[in-house]
């Protein structure tokens, strides 16, 4: 009997009730049951447009909770909050407000002068881009520079190339004549540019003679404050005391350990493939005629790889309009250099 009464009061509700809040009933309820029979018995999977669809209804639909069967009505209450954030979120976005943006250039300028220059700090940076004519705050150079974990320290190329300047290398090298007799080629080169600071030529080479050679390589107040060689017992006590009387600190190679000097063993190997290999020598005069005629050519006109494709004296680029291409022999035409001339 109190079942035939409730199902009695619930026919005369629906028919005191308006059409578009039985519109909106029909509407939930048959919403819930095309996500029950699109969902798998497990779990119930819900999509972004279920979520709006009860959104909505919450918003203008008062009996909205009574209708509601698959979901809590505090879900659909952290539904609409997630959308309102997700609202403003975009409206905020919309318009930008504010300082405006620093151009992604500028910005990588500044990560560049920072990681390049360690010991700078944004005062420094700020006033060299100052001068650059790019009108920044001091904050906002500090805002993107690098943030370096350690105390500010050097790279290993800047300490090398702030050193290398200090450096020379020395060594022998032998080439026979034509009669079989052996002439020895003493070298001094300076690391920084690759320059032949000195050389000479002699059949019989000894402490004494080799010392000789390093006072006219470094006359006066031009010596170097290390120098790199080999362990030949032909650097006796002669060359060790006129070194030191030079204020001169030896850096000796490890035994038969040619790679640690890698720069004075190079340039002997250059002079061999681009010239001696391709020559005969008479006597002492004639290798050092030819090894002038070399270093001539080597400090003026051969590019070096080391010192960017340019030569220890430095060559200038020339221009198309400067001319037609010449040929010029070097080194008894064994190598040419080539240069603009006006016509």
């Amino acid at each position: 009997m109190l079942d035939v009464l409730i199902s009695i009061f619930a026919a005369l509700g629906c028919t005191l009730r308006t059409r578009t809040s039985l519109q909106l009933e029909i509407l939930a309820l048959r919403h819930q049951l095309i996500v029950l029979q699109r969902s798998n018995k497990k779990r119930l999977r819900l999509r972004a447009s279920d979520r709006i669809l009860w959104v909505f209804l919450s918003r203008f639909w008062p009996k909205w909770r009574n209708c509601l069967l698959l979901v809590k009505p505090a879900t659909v209450i952290a539904w609409h909050r997630r959308g309102f954030r997700l609202y403003w979120r975009w409206k905020s976005h919309r318009t930008r407000i504010g300082r405006p943006g620093l151009p992604k250039e500028i910005r990588e300028l500044i990560r560049s002068m920072s990681a390049s220059n360690v010991l700078w700090g944004a005062p420094r940076i700020h006033s060299e881009l100052l001068k650059l004519g790019i009108e920044v705050s001091q904050a906002t150079v500090a805002k993107y520079m690098v943030k370096h974990l350690k105390p500010p320290s050097q790279t290993w190329r800047t300490f090398l190339e702030n050193h290398v300047k200090q450096f020379v290398s020395v060594d022998f090298f032998v080439v026979p004549t034509v009669s079989f007799r052996i002439l020895y080629v003493f070298l001094v080169l300076a690391h920084d540019r690759r320059r032949i600071v000195h050389f000479n030529v002699t059949e019989q080479p000894t402490a004494e003679w080799a010392a000789a050679q390093i006072l006219q390589a470094f006359p006066w107040d031009k010596a170097p404050r290390f120098l790199l060689r080999d362990r030949d017992s032909i650097y006796g006590a002669a060359f060790r005391t006129q070194t030191k009387a030079l204020e001169i600190k030896e850096v000796l190679t490890a035994f038969r350990s040619p790679w640690q000097s890698p720069y004075v063993e190079r340039l002997i190997g250059s002079i061999r493939r681009e010239c001696l290999d391709h020559i005969v020598v008479l006597n002492e005069a004639l290798l050092r005629r030819h090894m002038i005629s070399y270093l001539e050519y080597y400090h003026g006109s051969r590019c070096h790889l080391s010192l960017g494709k340019d030569t220890p004296d430095g060559r200038s680029v020339q221009p198309p309009e400067m001319g037609k291409i010449i040929a010029l022999p070097k080194v008894g035409g064994l190598h040419h250099r080539y240069e603009r001339c006006a016509a």
